[in-house]
Order: structure tokens, then C-alpha cells, then sequence
């Protein structure tokens, strides 16, 4: 875990909200912990957290809801009718938004510019800084189609790419780029745009 559990840094994101949208790779069980270390060490950022249908197979809603403090946004379109539209809520509310981790199918989604759930549409509309962590299958992180949606998510001025870190696969047993990057190194890139794209709206520079 990091080092600032011992020692919280108060002032070390300029966002004051933020969208964590967990999707159905295993490595989203880790979510509770770091909603924790983030209301822990980052209580000045209002976190809303927001699970994949998938994702909900590998982590509970309830243990989110209690640890982040607020009720969960789940990724499906609402059942029941709305006075307000729940993609325009959350691409207005959020200042930031990291999706970890990210699943192939995730990135590639939103890569192709899909619009087909909630947290979709509302980050394809979205011009706050968008991180993604990519946790993938072995082969994946290599595989033609990935780097291809990579490169094209590179080419949006508002979205990061945390690169895949080195992790264990539970299948076959062997290394490679597979994990999701921790939590704080995405925050890092998300906070380093942050700054950039308000720093180009201080200069008149188009979104």
C-alpha cells in the first residue's frame, strides 16, 4: 500500500470529485481498500463510486456503500422512470474520473466511442480528465486490438492510459503485463492532466 497512509497528503489532488468506476476484472475486489485509503487520506475529495454490471461478481455493492459513505451507482440504465437522466448527472458532477481497473472489453468500448450503459455515455461526453487502468488477460496488453484502442484513447486530450504493471495471472500461473497500475499511480496521471487541461482553459486553448 502507499507510503501516505502513515503520513496523508491533504492538497496533493486538485479535483474535488471524483467518478471511480470499477468494471468486472478480478483486481476490482481491491476497490473497498482503496475507497477506504482515499476517504482515509483524500477526505477533501467527494469520491462516488460506480460498479459494471461485471463487476458486481467480484466485489459487494453493500461493502462499497458503507466504506465510501455514499450510495453506488450501478451501470445499467434505471429501471424505473427519471426526472433527471443519470449520464448527464455524472458527466456534470464529476471533476475527474479513473476506471479501475479497466477490463479489454471496457477500454475497448470506450475506445470505439460506444455510448451503450450510464458511466459510457457520460464519459464519452465527458471533457474532465479520464484515467483508465487496464487490467488484461495474458496476450492482451501485446494483442493488435489493444494497442490500437490505446493509441486512438492517447490521441483524446481529456484521457490517461496507466500502462498494465507486472502481475501474476490466476489461470496460468506466469508473469506478465497483466495487473491493473495501483490506484495512486493512475490518481498521479489524472491529476497531471487535471492541470494541464486547466491550465490550456486559462489560456483560451480549445477543449
Amino acid at each position: 500500500m502507499p507510503d501516505d497512509l502513515d503520513e496523508p497528503d491533504r492538497s496533493r489532488f486538485s479535483f474535488r470529485r471524483l467518478l471511480l468506476v470499477g468494471t468486472g476484472a478480478l483486481g476490482v475486489c481491491s476497490l473497498p481498500g482503496w475507497v477506504g485509503w482515499l476517504r482515509e487520506n483524500h477526505a477533501y475529495v467527494e469520491t462516488k463510486v460506480a460498479l459494471t454490471r461485471q463487476a458486481t461478481e467480484f466485489v459487494s455493492p453493500a461493502a462499497l456503500t458503507a466504506i465510501g459513505g455514499r450510495p453506488l451507482v450501478h451501470d445499467v440504465w434505471p429501471a424505473e422512470p427519471r426526472v433527471t437522466a443519470l449520464h448527464v448527472e455524472l458527466c456534470e458532477w464529476a471533476d475527474a474520473v479513473a476506471v479501475f481497473p479497466a477490463t479489454f472489453h471496457f477500454v475497448s468500448r470506450f475506445a470505439l466511442g460506444l455510448a451503450d450503459t450510464p458511466v459510457m455515455l457520460a464519459l464519452q461526453c465527458s471533457t474532465a480528465p479520464i484515467g483508465l487502468a487496464p487490467a488484461l488477460p495474458p496476450g492482451g496488453f501485446q494483442s493488435h486490438a489493444m494497442r490500437s484502442h490505446l493509441a486512438a484513447l492517447r490521441e483524446r486530450p481529456n484521457v490517461v492510459v496507466a500502462d498494465p504493471a507486472p502481475g501474476r495471472s490466476v489461470t496460468t500461473g506466469d508473469v506478465g503485463r497483466n495487473a491493473a497500475a495501483p490506484l495512486p499511480a493512475l490518481l498521479e496521471l489524472v491529476e497531471k492532466r487535471h492541470a494541464e487541461l486547466a491550465a490550456g482553459r486559462e489560456a483560451g486553448e480549445p477543449a
